[in-house]
């Protein structure tokens, strides 16, 4: 389950609907990237934990840390540029805020 729709990232990107209609593919490609990611570092599922009527909504936190990994990602399309890291600033901050550490 997407935690964000396309057209929430839409609207946090501020595009135009032509950028938008042209970049589709591009971004539901880059938002389920970023998903996964951020389920991959926290070590669980979304769904599993936030989101369905038993359990509480899904934290504002991680819809943003999807959305901020997304438009990086999306402005950032080169695996090389200047300035260039794994994660923009407040990502990690944000995912280790709701990780699950195992010893």
């Amino acid at each position: 389950m997407a935690i964000v729709t396309v057209f929430e990232l839409h609207d946090y990107l501020a595009l135009t609907s032509d950028m938008f209609l042209a970049d589709q593919p591009v971004l539901e490609r880059k938002l389920a990237a970023a998903q996964n990611h951020i389920e991959r570092l926290l070590g669980y599922r979304i769904e599993e934990r936030f989101g369905r009527t038993d359990q509480e909504p899904v934290p504002p936190a991680l819809v943003q840390a999807v959305l901020q990994l997304t438009a990086w990602w999306y402005e950032n399309r080169e695996a090389a540029s200047e300035g260039a890291r794994e994660i923009p600033f407040g990502v990690s901050e944000i995912v280790n805020e709701f990780r699950e550490f195992t010893f």
